[in-house]
């Protein structure tokens, strides 16, 4: 067996982790984009042109899925995306998990990139599935891009602003970018206000990664729909990304896998390379870490 995931940067370790969390023997194929990224301040076409040369040289390596682990590639490209590769790859997009999130009661907010707060797209999620619940729009500039270099005070200023902008009394924060999920303790950490609750972290990367092996009869956990609209697939609360003292995520790394013979494949703008060197200033890019890399 074998998923593919794409993203213009290092945000798909999140869904990477769970795939591999959740299906140990898969190998992985991770495509990204560095000539490209970031997709955020690109046109709609501009997206679907590079999410196309991504997800084609993904599909070169014959992987049973392809997940779209980036939040603005499923908005602008997903339905290019399943029109050349579908019906033979399944094509699974990632959405916001707003209706989830909604379900638990309001107030919420949505931490996205820029170009996705304010979107006719977002605005349709939240009348669509949290019309009712009080809803602030977060835009996060400088946060994707900072997770993808591992720059830990850039991630820390990033998240201070964003913070500053997110209602006090929040019950609930949608991470409407992949990216976010790398640096989730971060965030609930900046968002830890003295005498109320901790917010709660709502991502989409264990549901995604879920739904990519049932599509292919592989299970996956609990969950049901086609995977790529936003609340179709029920998304948990964001766990701690675990990373050591002073790294971008959290303090500790997860349990290493079992040994499984899984092998992982890099594609970096299309050419076979290795995970960067950002990637394992992650807990999930050293968990990718210990497979077996084609070269």
């Amino acid at each position: 067996m074998k998923i593919a995931l794409m993203d213009s940067g290092i945000g798909l370790l999140a869904a990477a982790g769970a795939v591999r969390r959740l299906c140990p023997e898969a190998d992985l194929v991770l495509s990204s984009d560095p000539d490209g990224m970031p997709w955020g301040p690109r046109t709609p076409p501009d997206v679907t042109e590079r999410a196309l040369i991504v997800a084609r040289a993904a599909a070169e390596h014959r992987p049973d899925a392809l997940i779209v682990a980036c939040n603005t590639a499923s908005v602008h490209a997903l339905p290019t995306l399943r029109a050349e590769l579908e019906p033979g790859l399944p094509v699974i997009g990632t959405v916001p998990a707003i209706k989830p999130a909604a379900a638990g009661g309001g107030p919420l907010a949505i931490w996205a990139t820029p170009a996705t707060t304010g979107s006719p797209y977002q605005h349709g999620l939240i009348r669509d599935f949290a019309p009712s619940v009080g809803v602030t729009e977060v835009p996060c500039p400088g946060l994707a891009d900072a997770v993808d270099a591992a720059d830990e005070d850039w991630i820390d200023r990033a998240v201070a602003a964003a913070a500053a902008l997110t209602p006090r009394d929040a019950r609930a924060v949608v991470l409407g970018c992949t990216h976010y999920e790398l640096v989730a303790e971060r965030i609930r950490t900046a968002l830890r206000r003295p005498g109320l609750p901790d917010v709660v972290l709502y991502g989409s990367a264990d549901a995604v990664a879920a739904q990519a092996l049932r599509r292919i009869g592989a299970g996956g956990g609990a969950g049901s729909g086609n995977g790529y609209g936003a609340g179709r697939v029920p998304v948990t609360s964001v766990t701690p990304t675990g990373l050591p003292g002073g790294a971008p995520g959290g303090p500790s790394d997860p349990p290493p896998g079992r040994p499984s013979g899984a092998r992982l494949t890099v594609l970096l703008s299309g050419r076979e390379s290795v995970l960067p060197e950002p990637a394992l200033a992650y807990a999930e890019g050293r968990l990718l870490a210990a497979l077996d890399q084609v070269r």
